[in-house]
């Protein structure tokens, strides 16, 4: 029996080989397989360049169309507006008609219409005024001034007492300034108003005489000092609201007035919201010489 001596290292060079041969033929049939493998093209050599294949690119996909709003229709009228559009669009028709073409039958239909119209209306207000009746926060009559003779005076009275105490608190810290001219009849005539206004209401008066002429309701009176010039007073008798410790200047009104008018003025002048209602009036003084 004869052994077969076997080199290790030609062993391990003939399992090289033989792998290499099986990659080659895999490799081969692998290039046969595709259409014109690279491996059968000798001529383009060992040492080429082949482009990639391009990717597909994927198509965006396509968005789908918004379904179409649908336009909302709106609420069905009441038959109430629907009749009186009605009525409206027949009454402003037949009056044009008529106006237009002034027919005995033209204007008698207008006037049919427009008396349907007053019945409604007149009805209307019979109902508005039965429920103003039954619920006073909407009954007109009592809100603000009454229209009743007695409830006036009542009014009047409490508005009148209100005005009083609320001018009295304000004469702590105010005055009036009442320019005047000697040679000026209207003054000389409302002069007492003022003097009765400063006793009954406890405001004091300053008088000041424009053309430095005495006033004889007032002998404190004063000469002007050219405040006169500085709040433009052209006419006279001319009242002007005056806080002495700020120098604010505000007017209550020029010509004869009466107590009521002076009272009205001054409380509406002395409100917080006065000066937000007509700002330019008031004036700010800086000499104060004037004051008492």
């Amino acid at each position: 029996m004869r052994y077969r001596h076997t080199d290790p290292a030609l062993a391990r060079l003939k399992r090289m080989t033989l792998t290499a041969l099986l990659m080659l033929a895999t490799l081969t049939a692998s290039a046969q397989s595709g259409p014109q493998g690279y491996w059968s093209d000798t001529w383009r050599g060992w040492h080429f360049y082949e482009d990639p294949t391009p990717d597909i690119e994927d198509k965006p996909a396509t968005s789908p169309q918004p379904a179409s709003r649908a336009i909302p229709t709106p609420p069905p009228k009441a038959p109430e507006l629907a009749a009186f559009e009605r009525l409206q669009k027949a009454v402003e028709e037949t009056r044009n008609i008529a106006i237009m073409q002034p027919t005995e039958a033209n204007v008698r239909r207008y006037m049919e219409l427009e008396s349907q119209v007053v019945e409604r209306a007149s009805y209307f207000a019979d109902v508005a005024q039965r429920v103003a009746w039954a619920t006073p926060e909407l009954d007109p009559t009592l809100q603000g001034r009454p229209v009743g003779a007695k409830a006036l005076e009542v009014f009047e009275q409490q508005q009148l007492v209100d005005r009083s105490r609320s001018i009295a608190d304000l004469g702590r810290d105010h005055v009036l300034f009442f320019f005047y001219r000697a040679d000026c009849p209207y003054c000389h005539a409302f002069a007492p108003t003022l003097q009765a206004f400063q006793a009954r209401h406890g405001i004091k008066i300053v008088a000041i005489g424009v053309d430095g002429g005495p006033m004889p309701s007032f002998p404190d009176a004063r000469a002007d000092n050219g405040i006169a010039t500085t709040l433009k007073v052209t006419q006279v008798p001319a009242v002007f609201l005056a806080q002495p410790f700020t120098g604010k200047i505000t007017p209550i009104g020029f010509g004869v007035l009466s107590e009521a008018q002076l009272l009205e003025r001054i409380a509406l002048v002395a409100t917080p919201q006065a000066e937000a209602m007509l700002p330019s009036t008031s004036r700010q003084i800086g000499n104060q010489s004037v004051f008492p």
